[in-house]
């Protein structure tokens, strides 16, 4: 499981660098790296580029995990490469940029789009896994989730475009509900299929979202 993230168009990469000089590259050795999108050999190419079109790249570096302290201990290893910078071009999932923004007195450039939740099926396919809806019903679908496999999102399928158990938006694909259905029925559970979903709350957790989970063993006081 990883953020899967996608190299933006230099042309915008270009543009929101406008009035910039200098520019300190990161990325990250985590999910970046596994996506082919922010690893060592992406960075050196993004480097190449940054310098044709007349940047001055004061450092790179891939830090092993962008989102986590391993970022802050980066900025305090590579301090002259950031203080020589104008900004910082982070080829980082969005998680990564915020974390830098947040140690950093300068402007973070996102050179990533950060698309989803997923696993790698072959090389350089990634299928979405999971959207962390907030209101998982993975016990009544066999652990096929519905909201991310299903095109259409459905709680409570399958439609009536489903046609020998391919998806009717895109006929490459396996219908969701045909899926759930024959595993329930292996497992002896169709009746799960027939309980009503409620319409999801996509506002389960009030952004920006927040909870505080209660240590195990703790007790109320």
């Amino acid at each position: 499981m990883k953020t899967i993230t996608r190299l933006k168009d230099m042309d915008r990469i270009e543009l929101s660098l406008k009035g910039d000089t200098g520019v300190c590259i990161v990325g990250c050795g985590t999910c970046a790296t596994m996506c082919r999108t922010g690893g060592q050999d992406e960075v050196r190419a993004m480097k190449r580029s940054l310098q044709a079109i007349g940047k001055v790249v004061t450092g790179t570096m891939v830090v092993p995990t962008a989102c986590d302290e391993l970022s802050p201990q980066a900025v305090r290893d590579h301090k002259q490469a950031f203080a020589d910078a104008d900004c910082v071009l982070a080829m980082t999932c969005a998680f990564g940029v915020q974390t830098l923004a947040s140690v950093l007195s300068k402007a973070v450039v996102p050179a990533l789009d950060t698309l989803f939740l997923g696993k790698e099926q072959a090389v350089g396919t990634y299928s979405e896994i999971c959207m962390q809806c907030g209101e998982c019903v993975l016990e009544d679908t066999a652990g096929i989730c519905p909201v991310t496999a299903c095109h259409k999102g459905l709680l409570n399928g399958p439609c009536g475009g489903t046609n020998k158990g391919k998806c009717e938006i895109d006929k490459d694909t396996d219908c969701a509900w045909t899926m759930i259905y024959n595993r329930l029925q292996s497992l002896g559970r169709l009746d799960r299929m027939r309980k009503y979903q409620p319409p999801k709350n996509h506002q389960a957790v009030p952004k920006p979202g927040k909870v505080r989970i209660p240590l195990q063993g703790s007790e109320a006081q």
